[in-house]
């Protein structure tokens, strides 16, 4: 016979009743959520005809030291609602991870001082909808771009972007003169791989907390080349990152401020927070800098250019090793360069008389014996001077020794013979 199928049980609902409280709950927060919402979405408005607060906001003038994000928007006449908020503005205020103070204010309204509406006085683009532009700290009113409106996160990006510390992105010597080399003290990170290491990262962004003062770029070195400046540092490898701080020697990027001259602090430690800390705190202080002769340029990276740089690297190191033999040798040995002067001639003599008795094992003379030489020298002078009749006693007046000589080897024919050669010269005139 067949098997027979158990019938399935039906399974019964849930009461209602135990779902009513999470429910109740839920819509209980979602309230809470947007009452709060609405309570924080309030914007202040500034006062126009508040001449401290336009000022604070347009250039930054007073104790708060604030940064602004504003939106032109027309104040509600006659008790009407008026126009509403921009979204995006809206989206951005409520979102508050920007560093900036949002406000309204009317940019139709007509400055006392100079006649012109604020749109006017700003060049401020009306037909651009929203209208923002950011003042206070970072200086007058700058338009946002277009681009940066189409929400509310873009807005936010944009404003975190100009408003944040960060360090700076190179990829030209251009760029690297203007925003690294011509500031006062730039710490340059040269990246050995294309996405740095979380740790460098956070390192990068707590120095940038604890320095506000420095400018900190970035070069990616995989792809780009510094020349006058790889020599210096420790060699490239790749994945592996350097540091190194500029600090403004001289000059400027104009003709009036003359050429401009840095000088760095390169780290040969590892690359971490504290070793990266000390030497930028080193760099401020003026310790351990060195001067460098011509400023860098930025390349792409090649080998031709790599191995310039390594036949200089070879040249730096035999200099070195040539001046550390050089400072080895005993004092007797070294000497200042014969520049001409008494002194000098007098040190270029020791020097090679030194040489000399080193090279012929030659014992240096008692003040004895160099007399007893000196006397010698003096007796062959005299016996000399008896041979040759210096005084000339023994000759005839007007007759001088070499006249007799002359005679004895028969002067007057070699006179003859060039009278002889005189007569068989042809006369051809």
């Amino acid at each position: 016979m067949g098997r027979v199928e158990k019938k399935k049980r039906t399974e019964k609902a849930p009461p209602i009743d135990k779902f009513l409280k999470p429910a109740a709950g839920v819509a209980l927060a979602m309230l809470g959520y947007y009452f709060m919402k609405g309570m924080k979405s309030e914007i202040p408005r500034i006062d126009v005809n508040d001449q401290l607060a336009l000022r604070e906001v347009f250039f930054g003038e007073g104790a708060s030291g604030k940064d602004f994000a504003v939106l032109c928007h027309p104040e509600a006449k006659d008790g009407s609602v008026g126009l509403p908020i921009s979204s995006v503005f809206q989206d951005s205020h409520d979102d508050g991870s920007a560093p900036v103070e949002y406000a309204l204010i009317d940019c139709d309204h007509v400055l006392p001082d100079s006649g012109k509406t604020i749109y006017e006085k700003f060049n401020l683009n009306k037909m651009k909808r929203p209208t923002v532009f950011i003042s206070g700290k970072v200086g007058p009113p700058k338009q946002v771009a277009e681009k940066h409106l189409k929400t509310g996160m873009q807005l936010t990006k944009f404003l975190k972007h100009m408003l944040e510390p960060h360090a700076v992105k190179i990829e030209k010597s251009k760029e690297l003169k203007e925003k690294c080399l011509n500031k006062d003290v730039c710490a340059l990170l040269l990246k050995g791989t294309t996405k740095p290491e979380p740790f460098v990262k956070h390192a990068m962004a707590n120095l940038l907390g604890k320095f506000p003062s420095v400018q900190f770029a970035v070069v990616d070195t995989t792809l780009l080349f510094l020349t006058n400046l790889e020599e210096y540092l420790p060699e490239y490898v790749p994945g592996e990152h350097r540091f190194v701080v500029f600090k403004k020697v001289s000059g400027g990027l104009s003709e009036s401020e003359g050429r401009l001259k840095t000088s760095i602090i390169p780290l040969e430690d590892s690359l971490t927070f504290n070793s990266m800390s000390a030497l930028v705190s080193d760099a401020l202080k003026g310790k351990k800098l060195k001067k460098i002769p011509a400023l860098p340029n930025i390349k792409t990276r090649t080998k031709k250019l790599e191995e310039a740089e390594r036949q200089k690297r070879d040249r730096q190191k035999d200099q070195a090793r040539r001046k550390a033999q050089e400072d080895q040798k005993p004092p007797q040995q070294t000497f200042t360069a014969n520049d001409g002067s008494k002194e000098g001639r007098r040190l270029e003599r020791e020097r090679r008389r030194a040489e000399h008795n080193a090279q012929n094992n030659v014992k240096p003379k008692s003040p004895e014996e160099i007399a007893e030489i000196e006397r010698k020298r003096r007796d062959r002078m005299e016996e000399e001077s008896a041979k040759w009749k210096i005084e000339g006693d023994d000759g005839e007046e007007g007759e001088t020794p070499f006249e007799e000589e002359a005679e004895d080897e028969g002067g007057d024919d070699m006179y003859e013979a060039d009278d002889e050669e005189d007569e068989d010269v042809l006369d051809l005139d």
